[in-house]
């Protein structure tokens, strides 16, 4: 008697590699590939219309000061003549710039410390962690306030600040995926080829904990966006006449800006609110490809 399989075939991927699995679920999720493709839109406009533009960001003309909307300046011009649509996206430019710098450095201190403490442990363990939870502790608002009066508010300054308080929520992350690599069967087979440490951590530890700072990076950049904006409109972002998208919404702090002149500051909020749930979405579509429960 023939025995009939009656089970529907599992989808499997076939030849692809970790990789080409991730973006093959990430592909399926439409909500991420939007947030990508509008992501991928707002960059190529910051980068080309202040290129294209026939004013530059420093352009003023105080008979055209304060117009509304038209057809020659798109988004009008400001209280000094200057044209708000070439600085809206030119800001673009500064606020994303900023916020991949500051998560490009805090990912390599904290990637690197992280490392070093859950492959060591012990001593070298203890002072990391104790060093990180000393930075948790400052006052975010307050140190950032000092470090501004001291140093000036420009964009290096606040690169500093701001990696300087975010790397230790990547280290721990990368600590704790190191605690667990570590004890694995291929870890004792390096030991016993007598592969260096260095060798270990950077050529076997970090490419498998990869996907795990590429989805935290994501979600980082929505938040320094934020931190950004929130500076900026305090007064201890970046200082004029540089414009990103915080400090162009600091003029919302007029009331009578607030009610007339929605052209100053509505397109930088909805910049910054597109961009911010762009990353957001895309970081929680990025988690749920790279998740391996996710996996058929």
């Amino acid at each position: 008697m023939v025995r009939s399989d009656t089970k529907k075939p599992v989808k499997v991927y076939k030849n692809q590699s970790y990789w080409g699995e991730v973006f093959s679920r990430l592909r399926k999720n439409k909500m991420a590939m939007i947030s990508l493709y509008l992501l991928i839109t707002i960059i190529a406009l910051c980068i080309i219309i202040p290129i294209i533009s026939p004013y530059s960001i420093e352009t003023t003309a105080m008979k055209n000061r304060e117009q509304k909307p038209n057809s020659e300046h798109l988004l009008g011009t400001d209280k000094i003549g200057r044209d708000l649509f070439v600085r809206l996206f030119y800001a673009g430019r500064i606020s994303l710039g900023l916020a991949l710098a500051v998560v490009f450095f805090e990912c390599v201190i904290g990637v690197i410390l992280g490392s070093l403490s859950g492959f060591y442990g012990g001593i070298i363990d203890a002072v990391i962690m104790r060093l990180a939870e000393i930075f948790l502790s400052f006052p975010f608002m307050m140190f950032c306030i000092t470090v501004v009066a001291v140093f000036g508010n420009s964009v290096p300054t606040l690169v500093f600040v701001l990696a300087l308080l975010s790397w230790p929520s990547i280290a721990r992350i990368v600590r704790g995926q190191i605690l667990t690599l570590r004890e694995m069967e291929y870890m004792e087979a390096c030991e016993a080829l007598g592969i260096s440490d260095f060798r270990r951590i950077f050529r076997h530890l970090l490419p498998n904990i990869l996907a795990y700072v590429i989805v935290y990076a994501t979600l980082g950049m929505a938040n320094v966006i934020l931190t950004e904006t929130s500076l900026s409109f305090l007064g201890l972002g970046v200082s004029p006449p540089t414009p990103t998208w915080g400090n162009m919404i600091q003029e919302a702090r007029n009331m009578l800006i607030i009610q007339q002149k929605w052209w100053y500051w509505i397109p930088p909020g909805i910049c910054i609110f597109i961009s911010v749930m762009c990353f957001n979405i895309l970081g929680d579509g990025m988690r749920d490809a790279i998740d391996p429960k996710m996996k058929r």
